[in-house]
């Protein structure tokens, strides 16, 4: 009896410090979320051209973003190991080498996004009337790229140290300066679509410092610069975590745009309604990602403690919380489809099918929040390859080619389409699943603690 409450008190420990670790990140996402749509809606009062001009380079702005992302991921799984096992030289010298890494990338990036500024709005098949424009804005918002690399990256590093307060209230601080940069920019000045990148460029700019100072405070990542220097070791760790992870958005991204282009054969009316919904359900799986986030941490920290226990609990705790939010939030979809679609368009027969689609795609949330969360648990594991296989495969055999049977052979409707969608999910949350399912999942010390009374005080103060 005494074991069960103390398993028990054990788990609720668990769940209290990933609720702690993803509350902040939750906050930050959702608000980032409602403040990107003001800040779209703004720049859609100047008409379909200033529109056009800046989002027809959107979906090279997700592959310039999967770069510090990857950067961010491998961090959390080095650093968060280091913090851990309480080695702070270890997490000093890790993050000497993203901050190398994050420099060069930002660089490297700025001089490509700026050379190929001019070709990107062709390629994307951008009007010709608009293309000056687009390629003028997408110049602005890279020139600050160092710091935009910074934010991500450095924010991770943050999360991987327990910190997600920080990062929040900064990407908070970053968004709302945008808001109020646009509107004196874009309407007072008069400057347009040029004043929205102006915007964004000071606001990355000024958020990006501002992660450097936090991270600069941090007393795991406060490297000295004059032994800065490329370690061999710690940058081959972070390849090998990182580099699958920047190929799986890579394929993703690409077969979103392949995706997206079938769909947008369908008719302006069916894809009007695929796009709103898909804006409209992102809010709904945003703690989901929050918890992932927290999930990885946790899952590194487990590791470099060597304690097996912990590293158990949280995969058990994490799978069942998110999993659990995620059949809550698809019930609060279910009752709120049509009411959503209404607030973001004011066709009736966009919204109908809209909230057709949002019904439908709601039963699938659990399945959704168990992919999230077990990304999560192999980002904290370092093992990003099988995400890599397993994303792209399904991605680009499931979604892909059945969305192209359905649109261009048999020329159902978006039902199907959807039917698609929800598929891939399912599939990869299967696919993900099965190495724990036949417990191929390891613990990877040798000698872990946590087994045992003795550690049990030193496991409560997790």
């Amino acid at each position: 009896m005494l074991e069960k409450l103390k398993s028990k008190s054990y788990s609720f420990n668990i769940l209290c410090s990933l609720t702690v670790l993803a509350v902040p990140t939750v906050i930050e996402e959702i608000m980032s979320t409602l403040l990107q749509y003001i800040d779209t809606a703004m720049v859609g009062n100047l008409g379909e051209n200033a529109t056009a001009s800046v989002s027809v380079t959107t979906t090279v702005n997700w592959l310039v973003g999967s770069v510090p992302s990857a950067i961010g991921i491998a961090a959390v799984a080095i650093i968060s190991r280091a913090v851990g096992e309480k080695d702070c030289e270890q997490s000093k010298k890790a993050s000497s080498q993203i901050f190398l890494l994050s420099v060069a990338a930002g660089v490297i990036l700025t001089v490509l996004c700026l050379a190929l500024s001019p070709l990107i709005p062709v390629w994307m098949g951008a009007e010709e009337e608009i293309q000056k424009t687009a390629s003028l804005y997408f110049s602005i918002i890279s020139l600050p790229m160092v710091f935009r690399v910074i934010n991500i990256s450095f924010g991770a590093c943050l999360r991987a140290t327990k910190n997600t307060k920080t990062p929040m209230i900064i990407t908070l601080f970053e968004n709302a300066l945008n808001i109020v940069l646009n509107y004196i920019l874009i309407y007072k000045a008069g400057l347009g679509v040029i004043g929205a990148g102006i915007g964004s460029a000071v606001s990355f700019t000024v958020s990006g410092i501002a992660m450097y100072a936090a991270y600069r405070k941090n007393v795991y990542l406060r490297f000295k610069y004059r032994s800065l220097s490329f370690d061999k070791t710690v940058l081959s760790q972070c390849f090998k975590t990182g580099l699958p992870v920047l190929l799986t958005h890579c394929a993703s991204c690409m077969g979103y745009v392949v995706f997206a282009g079938l769909v947008s054969s369908m008719g302006t009316t069916t894809f009007a309604a695929h796009s709103i919904a898909v804006s409209a359900e992102q809010i709904f799986y945003i703690a989901g990602y929050g918890f992932r986030s927290a999930t990885s941490t946790m899952i590194g920290i487990s590791i470099g403690e060597k304690n097996q226990r912990k590293f158990r609990a949280v995969q058990k705790t994490s799978i069942l919380i998110t999993v659990l939010m995620m059949f809550l939030s698809g019930a609060a979809l279910y009752c709120t489809s049509f009411g959503i679609m209404n607030l973001l368009t004011s066709s009736e027969k966009v919204a109908v099918l809209g909230s057709q689609m949002l019904k439908l795609v709601a039963f699938s949330e659990p399945f959704f929040g168990l992919m999230i969360v077990l990304e999560g648990i192999y980002y904290g594991l370092g093992k990003t390859k099988y995400v890599f296989i397993t994303e792209t495969a399904s991605m680009w055999l499931i979604r892909i080619i059945f969305t192209f049977l359905c649109v261009k052979i048999f020329r159902t409707g978006l039902y199907e389409i959807w039917l698609c969608m929800i598929a891939d999910n399912i599939f990869k949350a299967v696919l993900l699943a099965i190495p724990f399912i036949f417990k191929r999942i390891k613990f990877p010390i040798d000698n872990p603690v946590g087994k045992g009374a003795e550690n049990d005080n030193r496991e409560q103060g997790i």
